[in-house]
């Protein structure tokens, strides 16, 4: 539902607290005139724009975790995670629930007030901005939602704020475009799985002479982990394989193309049906179990992905991109917000496809998406577009 549709849904209480905040002039006393007077209000860009700007960081980090989900609605317990998950570093504050008469003298305080909202506060924040709604009945009623055209213009206003910040460039004279090379690497994979018994060390690794064999074939030459490096979070046996070919490796377990018994790895009948023909919407199917493998890591990892694609529509530097996108990336153990952006989700938008990879003598390494990786993650399956004849 769009916001004007909340509104008639909403009681005059909570119109009442939004038209304050908007400092809307109206009868208080009459729903409709309420509703007019919000709709008017916020649908100036410059009352939009003014909100925005005065969100802090954590605002603007809780918002974001909303604007790109396929969900509708969202529980108070999924909101309330999202909350604390949007502090990076912050000290917990602990839920103590104020008694009724206090929470209705500081509403005003609440918004203007520097100390650190507890995860209640911020949401009850944002309903009174508008921005969040309860349910009206049945079930609902505990679940909340985000105005759909809000959702728009959020992300419109907060995409020009952000490429405002950016350094596009003139295409650079080398990139890297991994296109396909996932898809021919995976049978390659398989194809050696057939071919040669695997044996599987007691953590259910290959040993270091499969993997050095697998390398030869790889499109993408990687090097094995160094030793004692720390690694975790991204894989089964991501501590033992490099990123590229771990993730390789994950996609054909979880797709029950390969099987590992206490000492070997096996070929299925499914991976031997996927040597002879790659099947149709494979490449949305690998962005798909890419977002779920690394989301626990990378808890807003949709989102970043999203900006990425509304940013880098065009060549931009690196540089830039990391001094927009690396405030919303939470640090993950002896990841820093820097590693995750650049390891964790450049280069492996570049495997997957998604993202080409330049170096531009001037401005240094710049990106920008493939027309194939902006559809994938649009949701388009270009594979199921058919095609088009002239005559």
């Amino acid at each position: 539902m769009n916001l004007s549709d909340m509104l008639g849904y909403a009681d005059i209480q909570q119109l009442s607290r939004i038209a304050d905040v908007y400092r809307c002039e109206c009868n208080g006393h009459s729903k409709n005139d309420l509703i007019q007077s919000i709709l008017s209000t916020v649908s100036r860009n410059d009352v939009f724009e003014a909100q925005i700007s005065s969100m802090k960081l954590e605002d603007l980090r809780f918002l974001n975790s909303l604007l790109f989900e396929s969900q509708s609605s969202f529980s108070l317990e999924d909101l309330l995670a999202r909350v604390q998950q949007s502090r990076f570093g912050d000290a917990a504050v602990k839920e103590v629930p104020d008694p009724p008469q206090k929470k209705r003298k500081s509403k005003k305080k609440s918004d203007e007030a520097e100390k650190t909202l507890t995860p209640r506060e911020m949401i009850a924040k944002f309903k009174h901005h508008g921005w969040l709604f309860n349910g009206f009945s049945g079930p609902s009623r505990y679940l909340f939602q985000v105005p759909n055209d809000l959702k728009a213009r959020f992300r419109a206003t907060l995409a020009r704020r952000f490429a405002a910040e950016l350094q596009y460039t003139d295409e650079p004279p080398v990139y890297r475009d991994e296109q396909m090379l996932i898809h021919d690497d995976i049978t390659h994979l398989l194809h050696y799985c057939h071919h040669n018994e695997i044996q599987l060390t007691a953590d259910g690794s290959m040993y270091k002479r499969f993997m050095l064999q697998l390398f030869d074939q790889f499109g993408v030459p990687e090097e094995l982990p160094a030793k004692g490096a720390w690694r975790f979070g991204y894989g089964r046996h991501f501590n033992q394989y490099p990123d590229r070919m771990s993730f390789i490796y994950d996609y054909c377990y979880y797709s029950k193309y390969i099987i590992e018994t206490q000492t070997i790895l096996t070929l299925t009948g499914a991976g031997e049906e996927r040597i002879h023909a790659r099947p149709s919407g494979e490449a949305g199917q690998i962005y798909r179990f890419w977002l779920k493998l690394y989301k626990g890591p990378v808890t807003n990892l949709l989102s970043l992905v999203h900006w990425m694609n509304a940013l880098a529509v065009e060549w931009v530097t690196v540089e830039s991109l990391r001094a927009v996108l690396v405030p919303f990336i939470k640090p993950y153990y002896y990841d820093d917000a820097n590693t995750i952006l650049e390891q964790r989700i450049m280069t492996m938008m570049v495997h997957l496809g998604l993202l080409r990879l330049g170096e531009h003598p001037i401005h240094g390494a710049v990106v920008k998406m493939t027309k194939a990786g902006t559809a994938v993650v649009s949701g388009i399956n270009i594979e199921e577009q058919g095609t088009v004849t002239l005559h």
